[in-house]
């Protein structure tokens, strides 16, 4: 990531909107933007999500494992405006178990990128199907898109709500249905 044409881009941005950066009330603005999406909102692209994803043995046919209500927020790539909501993910374990805060880790290291919400639920999906080998993976995202609520259409409270599924989850209607149980959600 080039932080340094982060800041002049934003700079060039204030100075179309035409704000200029005469009487020094902007004069570490552009800094202080870069900084932001550099170092926080954009921090995942620092972070390999297969690695931030550490597991441990357990014998294989367990039961259900769900993780409800984890919060991220993420920034639209076709507005650059954020998106904020919960991701719920289940597995049917293999032969390993994800250490808990690990899920919640793997949720930020993709969000925290320029997404789609299709896609971060696909690779969310994607990481834990190859890192755990579970049986079966569902993972569903709700979401509310600023570029929605704030500009175009202006529905607020409008969410969006994303599914991908792997394996038996994918597969089987019944076992699927019980993870959404479980999740507390339906599709």
């Amino acid at each position: 990531m080039d932080q340094d044409k982060m800041i002049a881009g934003i700079r060039l941005f204030l100075e179309g909107v035409g704000e200029t950066f005469e009487n020094g009330h902007l004069d570490e603005t552009p800094e202080r933007v870069g900084r932001a999406w550099a170092g926080e909102l954009l921090a995942g692209y620092r972070t390999d999500p297969d690695q931030a994803l550490t597991w441990t043995p357990t014998q294989e046919g367990g039961g259900p494992v769900v993780v409800r209500d984890i919060r991220m927020a993420s920034v639209c790539v076709h507005h650059l405006l954020p998106f904020v909501g919960v991701a719920h993910v289940a597995y049917l374990p293999g032969t390993r178990l994800a250490g808990l805060s690990k899920i919640g880790r793997v949720v930020e290291a993709l969000a925290r990128r320029l997404q789609i919400q299709e896609r971060l639920t696909e690779q969310i999906t994607a990481t834990l199907e190859k890192v755990l080998e579970p049986r079966g993976v569902l993972v569903m995202l709700e979401a509310e898109h600023t570029c929605m609520s704030l500009r175009g259409a202006r529905k607020e409270n409008s969410r969006l709500v994303t599914v991908a599924a792997r394996g038996v989850l994918q597969d089987d209607a019944a076992v699927r249905s019980e993870m959404f149980q479980l999740i507390g959600r339906r599709p």
